[in-house]
């Protein structure tokens, strides 16, 4: 399986000639969606759904599917693809994918905005991507995309969840509201977190692209 960073919160994997994409909202590469034939979305925020996006990748693939929470679903009738609702607990097949759900809710924002659905998605028993939260997956996870930065989370956050879950691997994502010298401070945090687990955890730039086993 490959998997290829985008921009912010957006990420592409790839196996056997076929495309799943999570969460191409609107601060990612409208390329992220090119030869999709599945979309996951974890919550409806637009910097994870961005649905004029979708709307031109379904009409380029009218076999287009996207999975994702009611929430979601309810913002995206006049999309042109087949859309599946899904819940934590749930278990499916995407693009050759296979998908687990976990979790419900976003993770608290600001104190008058509604906390909204949120639901991570583990991947092939491989990759778990938690959207906007900090859930536990409950099973041992290889490959853990975890959010470095957010209105929602602060960075002892970010390191407590990667000494919960432990994965073999980790990779940032949610990143695209830092500048340079931002960014170079999570790296520096991924840095210190590997060493001392031991594990491949670090930032992918947008475009970068890993081969997981």
């Amino acid at each position: 399986m490959e998997l290829t960073k985008f921009g912010h919160a957006c990420v592409r994997l790839e196996k056997d000639g076929s495309v799943l994409v999570i969460d191409p909202g609107a601060f990612s590469e409208e390329s992220a969606l090119d030869g999709a034939q599945a979309v996951l979305i974890t919550h409806e925020h637009f910097d994870h759904v961005e649905p004029e996006r979708l709307r031109r990748a379904a009409a380029a693939n009218p076999a287009l599917e996207i999975w994702t929470c009611e929430g979601v679903a309810a913002t995206l009738t006049d999309v042109p693809a087949k859309i599946q609702t899904v819940r934590d607990g749930d278990a499916f097949s995407a693009a050759g994918f296979a998908v687990k759900t976990v979790g419900e809710w976003h993770a608290p924002n600001h104190p008058d905005m509604p906390i909204v659905q949120n639901v991570g998605f583990l991947v092939d028993e491989e990759v778990f991507y938690p959207g906007d939260a900090l859930t536990p997956p409950g099973v041992e996870v290889p490959t853990l995309l975890v959010p470095a930065n957010a209105p929602w989370m602060k960075a002892p956050e970010m390191v407590a969840y990667l000494r919960e879950v432990r994965p073999a691997r980790a990779f940032s994502t949610h990143d695209g509201l830092l500048n340079d010298l931002g960014l170079g401070l999570v790296d520096r945090w991924l840095e210190i977190e590997a060493d001392k687990q031991g594990a491949d955890i670090r930032r992918l730039k947008p475009g970068e692209s890993v081969t997981l086993p």
